[in-house]
C-alpha cells in the first residue's frame, strides 16, 4: 500500500526542529552549549518544613510486604501493584454516576515535562515535579505538608527537559525513593522531606540520566539508567541498591559485553562503538518466582548503517543483545533468568521499553503465568514469565515494518522496503516516536480486558551520516517527517480495548487528537485516559463508550491514579506541556493548540451529595 505524498523537504525539517526535544524520539542530536558546573549536590537541599498537621502524623510506614497487597485505598506504586496492572478496586466513582465527576482541588506545578505518578497513602499525597521538586500534600483538599526541592546544576534544565523528568518515585518503610536528575538515587522522609541517604550512581556531565523511576523488591530498589543514546560506549545497566543505605548491590548490563553470552551479537562492534540499550521505564516483579521484569530500549544511533549494525558482516551476529529486549533478572544479585528478544537490530526507534504486565491467561485449555508488552509497533506479545516462551501475539494499529510473526517462536519477518538506508528516504509505519509510547497500558480483571492508549502514523525517515573524519555524538541521526496513515480519515489518536482471553479486539475510541496520557482502570466499570488535546476522560470499561470528558489546563501527559481517603475515592491526575513524546505528536495536528507552559495536577470527586 503506498503513502500519499508528504510535505517538501524544508516542511519536514521545520516539523522535525519543533518537534525535537530528546534524542530518544528526535531524528538529529542537537548540540549544547555547557555552562561552567555547578555543584552535583548542594549540601542544604531546600526542604519546607512539615506543617504539624493531623495527616503528617496519622502516615504509617510501608513494609515491603505491604507493597505485596496493596490496600485498596491507597496507590502505592507506579502502576499500584507489582503486576503492573493499573488497576484499582475502588468503585464508588461507576458507570451511573461518574456524569457526575467534578474537580475536587487542584495544585500548580513546576512547569516542565510533567510526566509523574503521585503515590498516596494513609491520605497523604507524593507528587514528583519536573526539575526534582517532590511535594506531600493532603489529599483531601491539596494543603501543603512538606516540599523538598533539589539543587540541581544549571546546565541539567539546559540541556533538554527530559533530563529533568521523571515516570514515577517509589516508598518503602519510612521512606520515598526517588531517582535524581543529576543521577543520584536518594530516600526522603516520608514525614519530613529530609534527605535520610543520597547515593551517586553516575556522572551526569557524562550524560547519563533517569527518566523511569525506582522499583522496591522486598530490600532491593531496581533502577534503570537512560542517557545511553548520548554516544556512551558500551550502553546503558540497571543497579540494584540496598532499601536501608542506598549502596550499589549489582550492575547489569544492557549491552551484552564481549566474552559474555550475547556479546558476540553486535556485528563484530568493539565495546566502545557500541550505543543504547536505555532502560526508560520502571518494572514489574513476581514475588512467587522473585524475578523483576524490565524492558530494554533500542541501540544508538536508530539508523543501523550508521551504527554499523547494518550490512551484517560474513559469519557475524547483528541482534544487538539485549536491545529490543524482555529481560527477567534476580533482583537480589542482578542474574539474568532469560531474555527474549522481540525486534532485533532494531533501524527505525521502535523498541520495547515499556511496562511488563503480568497475568494468567489461558493459552489452549492451559493457564499459564503470562507476561503482555506492547512496543512501539502497537503489537500486543504475551510470553511465559517463567521462562519467556513465546505464546501469542497480535496487532492493533496500522505497520508496514513486520511482514509476519511466526507463531511458534514470535520471530519477526521484516519488510525490507520499510528498512532506512543511507541516501534513501524510506517510508515506515508507525513513526519513530511509535504507535504507543511510554503511557501505560492497563489491565482490568472484570473483564479481562487490556486497554491501550494508540497513535496512528508513519513517517518518511531520511537518514542523517556522519561527517567524513567526525564521530558519533549521539542521537538518531535521521529526520523523520511524520504524516498519516494510507487511507487515513484524519483521526490519530486510539484507546482500545482487546479482551485477552478471547484475544480479540472488543471496542477502539478514535480521536483527532493524539493519545498522550496512560491508562487506568477501575472497579467501577471505568477507564480513564488523557490526550493532547487536554480531555481527560472516563470510558465504560466493556464498550469504550464515553461517560465523562473534561478538559484541562495543558496535556494530559502522565499516568493518572485513583485513591480514596475516609470513605470518598479521588481520581488524580497531573498536565503539562514539554515531553519529547507529546511534542512530536503535536506537529500532526497543527491546528490544535497547546500551551507553552502551566503544569498543574487535577483531583476530581464526585460532589458530596452524589
Amino acid at each position: 500500500m503506498s503513502m500519499r505524498t508528504h510535505k517538501p523537504l524544508k516542511k519536514s525539517i521545520e516539523r522535525f526542529l519543533y518537534g525535537a526535544l530528546a534524542a530518544s524520539t528526535l531524528g538529529i542530536s542537537l548540540a549544547v552549549a555547557q555552562a561552567p558546573l555547578a555543584p552535583v549536590v548542594s549540601d542544604k537541599p531546600q526542604v519546607t518544613p512539615p506543617k504539624n498537621d493531623a495527616a503528617l502524623k496519622a502516615l504509617t510506614p510501608v513494609p515491603a510486604k505491604l507493597l505485596l497487597n496493596p490496600p485498596d485505598n491507597d496507590w502505592l506504586m507506579w502502576r499500584r501493584t507489582y503486576d503492573t496492572w493499573g488497576y484499582s478496586p475502588l468503585k464508588q466513582i461507576n458507570t451511573d454516576n461518574v456524569k457526575n465527576l467534578t474537580v475536587a482541588w487542584s495544585w500548580a506545578m513546576t512547569s516542565g515535562a510533567t510526566e509523574t505518578t503521585p503515590l498516596v497513602h494513609d491520605g497523604v499525597l507524593f507528587l514528583y515535579n519536573w526539575l526534582d521538586k517532590v511535594q506531600a500534600l493532603d489529599a483531601t483538599n491539596g494543603d501543603l505538608l512538606w516540599e523538598y526541592k533539589r539543587d540541581i546544576p544549571a546546565e541539567i534544565p539546559r540541556q533538554n527537559g527530559n533530563f529533568a523528568a521523571k515516570r514515577n518515585i517509589a516508598m518503602v518503610d519510612d521512606k520515598l525513593i526517588v531517582a535524581t536528575s543529576d543521577v543520584h538515587i536518594i530516600a526522603l522522609d516520608m514525614k519530613t522531606g529530609k534527605v535520610v541517604w543520597d547515593h551517586q550512581t553516575e556522572d551526569y556531565k557524562k550524560g547519563w540520566r533517569y527518566s523511569g523511576g525506582p522499583l522496591v523488591a522486598k530490600d532491593v530498589i531496581v533502577q534503570g539508567m537512560t542517557g545511553c543514546g548520548n554516544a556512551m560506549p558500551g550502553g546503558c545497566f540497571i543497579t540494584g541498591h540496598d532499601i536501608n543505605d542506598g549502596k550499589e548491590l549489582w550492575r547489569f548490563h544492557t549491552i551484552a559485553q564481549p566474552g559474555e553470552p550475547g556479546g558476540d551479537s553486535w556485528n563484530g562492534l568493539p565495546l566502545e562503538k557500541r550505543f543504547g540499550a536505555s532502560t526508560w521505564n520502571s518494572g514489574s516483579y513476581d514475588p512467587d518466582t522473585d524475578t523483576v521484569f524490565l524492558g530494554v530500549g533500542q541501540p544508538y544511533p536508530h539508523i543501523a548503517e550508521i551504527g554499523g549494525l547494518l550490512p551484517k558482516k560474513e559469519g557475524a551476529n547483528n541482534d544487538a543483545l539485549y536491545t529490543g529486549a524482555t529481560l527477567a533478572l534476580d533482583p537480589h544479585t542482578g542474574k539474568l533468568k532469560w531474555f527474549y528478544q522481540h525486534l532485533p537490530n532494531d533501524t527505525w526507534d521502535l523498541d520495547y521499553a515499556y511496562e511488563r504486565v503480568l497475568i494468567d491467561l489461558p493459552v489452549d485449555g492451559k493457564t499459564r503465568k503470562a507476561l503482555v508488552t506492547v512496543g512501539k509497533l502497537g503489537i500486543i506479545e504475551v510470553l511465559d514469565r517463567t521462562n519467556g516462551q513465546w505464546l501469542w501475539s497480535k496487532q492493533t494499529v496500522y505497520q508496514n515494518v513486520i511482514k509476519a510473526i511466526d507463531p511458534k517462536t514470535g520471530a519477526k519477518t521484516i519488510n525490507e522496503e520499510a528498512v532506512p538506508h543511507i541516501g534513501k528516504t524510506t517510508t515506515n509505519c508507525p513513526a519513530d516516536p511509535g504507535s504507543r509510547g511510554w503511557p501505560a497500558t492497563a489491565y482490568s480483571p472484570r473483564t479481562h480486558m487490556l486497554y491501550l492508549p494508540l497513535n496512528e502514523y508513519c513517517s518518511d525517515t531520511t537518514p542523517i551520516p556522519i561527517e567524513e573524519g567526525k564521530t558519533y555524538t549521539g542521537g538518531s541521526r535521521a529526520i523523520f517527517a511524520r504524516g498519516q496513515i494510507p487511507g487515513s480519515d484524519g483521526k490519530i489518536g486510539r484507546v482500545d480495548g482487546v479482551d485477552l482471553f478471547a484475544q480479540k479486539a472488543a471496542w477502539s475510541d478514535r480521536t483527532r487528537a493524539a493519545q498522550t496520557g496512560a491508562a487506568i482502570a477501575t472497579g467501577g466499570g471505568l477507564v480513564f485516559a488523557g490526550a493532547l488535546d487536554r480531555y481527560f476522560r472516563a470510558y465504560d470499561d466493556k464498550t469504550g463508550k464515553v461517560l465523562w470528558q473534561m478538559r484541562t489546563s495543558n496535556i494530559v501527559n502522565s499516568y493518572p491514579i485513583t485513591y480514596s481517603v475516609k470513605g470518598k475515592q479521588y481520581v488524580a491526575v497531573a498536565v503539562g506541556n514539554g515531553s519529547s513524546h507529546a511534542r512530536s505528536l503535536a506537529t500532526l495536528t497543527p491546528e490544535i493548540a497547546i500551551p507553552e507552559s502551566g503544569s498543574a495536577l487535577f483531583v476530581f470527586a464526585l460532589p458530596d451529595n452524589k
